[in-house]
C-alpha cells in the first residue's frame, strides 16, 4: 500500500514531463494544511552492544502515527519551488519475533526537519511534481516501555540523525482564487541508534531503520 501510493504519484509526475511547464510566478507562496500518516519501519539492522542476551529472532517495529501538518512552499522559478513542513509525530517501539508483544519504547516524538526542492509540471488543472532534499530527525521525549523496564532498563535514548527524502504528489486547482487540493507522498531514508541504559551502564545498543513513508492529503492556498 505504501509503495503503491508513491509509485502512482511518481508515474503521474514522470508521465507529465512531456507536458508544458506550469505558469507559476516567481515569488508565489503556497501553504498547505494536511492530514498526514507517518508510517515508519523501525526494524533492527545491527546490534552493537548486548549485555541482556537478546534471544535469536528478536526484532522490532515502530507504530504508525496520524497527525495534522502544514507545508510552506516558495517558488524560486516558475516551475521550481522550495518546501518545508511542520509537524511532530509520536511513535512507540514494539517487539517482534522473539520479542513479540514487548513494549520497548513509549512516546518517542519525532520532528522531521525537511527541505525539498520540487519540480512542477502542468496538466491543466492538475499539476504533478517531484521533489527531493535533506531531512534531519530530532527525536525526543522517549520513555522506557514496560517490556524493557522488566529487563532492568532505566533509561532509553534514540539518536538524532541526518537523512534524505524523495517526494511526489499532485496539486489540483479548485478555483481561480488560489484554492487547491494537494496529495503528497514522501519516502525518507534515515536511521537511528537506540541506547538502553541500566543505571550508568549501556545494557543494549541497536541500529534501526526508520525509513518512514509520509502520506498526506489536504487543501492548499497559493498567493
Amino acid at each position: 500500500m505504501r509503495a503503491t501510493l508513491f509509485v502512482l504519484g511518481s508515474a503521474v509526475a514522470f508521465g507529465a514531463m512531456a507536458m508544458p511547464v506550469a505558469a507559476q510566478d516567481v515569488g508565489d507562496i503556497q501553504i498547505k494544511g494536511f492530514v498526514t500518516g507517518v508510517l515508519p519501519d523501525g526494524e533492527i539492522n545491527e546490534v552493537e552492544v548486548d549485555t541482556i542476551g537478546l534471544p535469536a529472532g528478536s526484532q522490532t517495529s515502530a507504530t504508525d502515527s496520524y497527525v495534522p501538518t502544514i507545508a510552506i512552499e516558495y517558488f524560486v522559478m516558475p516551475n521550481i519551488s522550495l518546501e518545508t513542513i511542520c509537524c511532530v509525530t509520536p511513535h512507540d517501539v514494539r517487539g517482534e519475533g522473539a520479542l513479540a508483544g514487548a513494549d520497548l519504547i513509549d512516546n518517542a516524538i519525532i520532528l522531521p526537519a525537511t527541505v525539498t526542492a520540487k519540480y512542477h509540471f502542468d496538466v491543466g488543472a492538475i499539476k504533478p511534481y517531484l521533489g527531493a532534499g535533506p531531512a534531519y530527525f530530532f527525536i525526543f521525549g522517549e520513555d522506557v516501555g514496560r517490556g524493557a523496564s522488566g529487563l532492568g532498563v532505566t533509561d532509553v535514548d534514540l539518536s538524532d540523525e541526518l537523512g534524505f527524502a524523495l517526494q511526489a504528489g499532485l496539486d489540483v486547482t479548485l478555483n481561480e482564487r488560489g484554492l487547491g487540493l494537494s496529495i503528497d507522498a514522501k519516502r525518507y531514508f534515515v536511521g537511528t541508534t537506540a541506547t538502553f541504559n541500566a543505571g550508568s551502564v549501556t545494557a543494549l545498543q541497536t541500529e534501526h531503520n526508520l525509513d518512514p513513508w509520509v502520506v498526506s492529503a489536504g487543501l492548499a492556498y497559493r498567493f
